[in-house]
């Protein structure tokens, strides 16, 4: 069981106030969608939760079995889809895959790649160069990286963005399929979104 805990967060850059008393606990099986105007603070939240950000005020606490989890603990349980989440055009998209692999100590085979292609919708790609994909098939490259590690915590920050129809019912099944297993976090102005979730937190 794990569990994220936020406790009065503020976070100002010099003169501008983006996040003011921010409270919320939650326990795997929960979901919960970070809504709000654009610039409100949605994507600034999301790094403060991966410690991208450091707090001004308040805290951020993880938690396994309510044991307190250490920095590695809570980034091998951590992941992230994101606009900002960067991919490598000089590969192709099974040694992206193969690199986050490695990078977060696990090792993928050649069956379990197949598997995560097939799922995001991109198989018979994966030796296609990732400078060649469209914005639509990176994402979903993203997706397959985000799946490696069978996270506790899964952190979406626009989660269909430059994706067609198809591209979105892949994402919608996925957060469907791991609301169960872990917390999910969702950064969106999409109703369709984040009508996925079961908590909304509004940051504007």
């Amino acid at each position: 069981m794990y569990r994220i805990k936020a406790t009065k967060l503020f976070k100002r850059f010099r003169n501008l106030k983006v996040l003011k008393d921010i409270n919320f606990d939650l326990t795997t099986g929960d979901s919960m969608a970070i809504v709000g105007r654009n610039g409100s603070g949605k994507s600034t939240l999301l790094q403060v939760l991966l410690s991208t950000y450091t707090p001004t005020k308040g805290k951020v606490e993880y938690f396994s079995d309510e044991k307190a989890m250490d920095d590695s603990q809570i980034r091998s349980q951590i992941a992230l889809v994101s606009p900002y989440l960067n991919l490598y055009d000089q590969l192709t998209a099974e040694e992206n895959l193969k690199f986050f692999s490695t990078v977060s100590g696990l090792n993928i085979t050649g069956k379990e790649i197949e598997v995560l292609f097939d799922r995001v919708g991109l198989g018979g790609r994966g030796l296609d160069y990732v400078g060649g994909y469209s914005s639509g098939m990176k994402q979903r490259l993203k997706y397959a990286v985000a799946l490696l590690k069978k996270p506790g915590f899964l952190f979406l920050d626009e989660p269909t963005s430059n994706l067609d129809d198809q591209g979105k019912e892949i994402v919608f099944n996925i957060i469907e399929e791991f609301k169960p297993l872990s917390i999910v976090i969702i950064a969106t102005n999409e109703k369709e979104e984040y009508r996925l979730v079961e908590r909304q937190l509004r940051v504007d």
